[in-house]
């Protein structure tokens, strides 16, 4: 969970490296929120269905910005691991390339990072953080 507000923290930052472990962490709890909320919609529909509340719109909505919210912290973190395998950014729109794209994106998020420093900054695995 810590990875998860670390990514938050930084949450329009697209600047600097992002681990393989800072990213796949933050996909792991944005996915386990999604499927609870998604859950929670489930719910709602169904029981809509058999009454006469409308809850489900709220659930909907909570949907929605839960979403939105978390767009520009995703992208970042996404960026952030392309620049610790040494490339750029617009990478990302490779994956709009059916079925290959994707699949290589996956291959680079899994590619451990360059070691040593590289052009958008020092290694984060090699970063000794300072304690106050």
């Amino acid at each position: 969970m810590s990875w998860y507000i670390e990514v938050i923290k930084k949450y329009a930052v697209f600047s600097g490296r992002a681990r393989r472990k800072e990213y796949w962490m933050f996909v792991l709890v944005n996915m386990i929120i999604a499927i609870l909320i998604g859950i929670l919609v489930g719910i709602a529909t169904s029981s809509d269905a058999n009454s006469n509340t409308k809850i489900a719109p709220v659930f909907n909505c909570i949907s929605s910005l839960y979403s939105l919210a978390i767009l520009l912290p995703s992208l970042g973190v996404f960026v952030r691991r392309l620049h610790d395998i040494g490339k750029s950014g617009w990478w990302f729109f490779i994956g709009f390339i059916p079925l290959i794209g994707e699949i290589w994106l996956l291959v680079l998020m899994c590619t451990d990072g360059q070691s040593g420093s590289n052009q958008y900054g020092p290694n984060p695995k090699e970063v000794v953080p300072s304690i106050p």
